[in-house]
């Protein structure tokens, strides 16, 4: 008999409320639902709640697994909203989902308010762009509510002092002790490299061609590269345009150990991961 060889993933349960993800069962994939009028891609589309949950609801139609709400534009250059408008963005649409879906919303902040607001109104996990180290509170609002937290890498600039991906795990190493100080259990901590963040094109790309190394940390990889500038830059594409480029990223973070995917176009990307995952998983008959 032909010998199979399986990559090695995570296997835990990954418990958000009422949802449970078998995390290394297979490739978890994220909806970006942006309730922002000046995100990258999709900003001004998605502001009126009905639409939203049309949206949300396309999605998971398509095969999202969790809808990833946003309510401050991240891209470089946008406008910092203060929380009291980033709530009125947020929790409205929160609300009208998680009344009317059956899978585990997440919200996109690293503001303490925010993510207290929108853990009483019934999000299922936070996901912080600045790892834990922008707001010293948003670490204890999510161990009160028990829920999932990303980390993501980040940081002002693009300089770095010694090799990036050492940079980078001395950055996770911070916020994971921010994390464990603060109560955060282990097994609710995902880490994000954060693509486009802090980095330049090249860095970038440094940073996915060596994604595996971040494995040594022990924790999920959770990717987001979905129409960003890497691809854009490389095939010299507008961002709805990047499709294909999203699903090459998506694919060589799933080789190398990527458990979750954060992206825009939901379909595409699931029948690219559902190919990857047989493969990689070694779920087949040989």
């Amino acid at each position: 008999m032909d010998k199979i060889i399986k990559k090695n993933y995570n296997n835990y349960t990954l418990k958000l409320k009422e949802h449970n993800l078998n995390i290394g069962e297979r490739t978890f994939i994220m909806g970006i639902l942006n309730v922002t009028p000046d995100s990258f891609s999709d900003g001004g589309k998605f502001t009126d709640g009905e639409i939203a949950l049309r949206h949300a609801k396309k999605m998971i139609e398509d095969g999202a697994d969790i809808i990833d709400i946003g309510g401050e534009s991240t891209r470089p250059g946008s406008k910092i909203v203060d929380a009291k408008e980033e709530l009125s963005r947020v929790i409205p649409t929160l609300k009208k989902l998680v009344d009317n879906l059956n899978v585990p919303i997440s919200v996109d902040t690293y503001k303490s308010e925010v993510a207290l607001e929108a853990l009483k109104n019934g999000a299922h996990m936070i996901n912080d762009v600045w790892g834990l180290q922008r707001d010293e509170k948003l670490a204890n609002v999510v161990a009160k509510y028990d829920v999932p937290i990303c980390i993501m890498h980040n940081q002002e600039g693009t300089k770095y002092d010694k090799d990036i991906i050492e940079s980078m795990k001395d950055f996770f190493v911070k916020s994971l002790d921010i994390a464990k100080k603060a109560g955060i259990k282990k097994e609710n901590i995902l880490l994000d490299p954060g693509i486009g963040f802090g980095k330049t094109y090249k860095q970038n790309l440094i940073v996915m061609n060596r994604l595996s190394e971040l494995n040594t940390l022990g924790f999920p990889i959770l990717l987001g590269t979905s129409r960003k500038s890497i691809i854009g830059k490389t095939l010299d594409l507008p961002p709805n345009e990047r499709v294909e480029g999203t699903i090459a990223t998506n694919v060589i973070g799933i080789v190398n150990g990527t458990e979750i995917i954060r992206v825009h176009d939901i379909r595409e990307n699931l029948r690219a991961v559902r190919v990857a995952d047989v493969i990689l998983r070694g779920d087949f008959n040989g």
